[in-house]
């Protein structure tokens, strides 16, 4: 199931590249772009992601549309 979210714009609001962020969530640069692409990952993939852009668990929603 494919789901809309905010990652590219906030990684790019925060100034940082595609395999920056990809490194400092752990993940593959191919995970992220699939992720950007509107693909669904697992959530601890979205943990990962939320940390490396300096956001906490409760702002989810900002980043990740259910």
């Amino acid at each position: 199931m494919d789901e809309q979210n905010n990652v590219k714009l906030i990684r790019e609001a925060k100034m940082l590249s595609k395999s920056e962020l990809a490194r400092l969530a752990g993940i593959s640069p191919l995970t992220l772009q699939r992720i950007e692409n509107g693909k669904d990952c697992r959530m601890a993939t979205k943990r990962k992601i939320l940390l490396a852009l300096g956001l906490t668990i409760e702002q989810k929603h900002t980043l990740f549309k259910q």
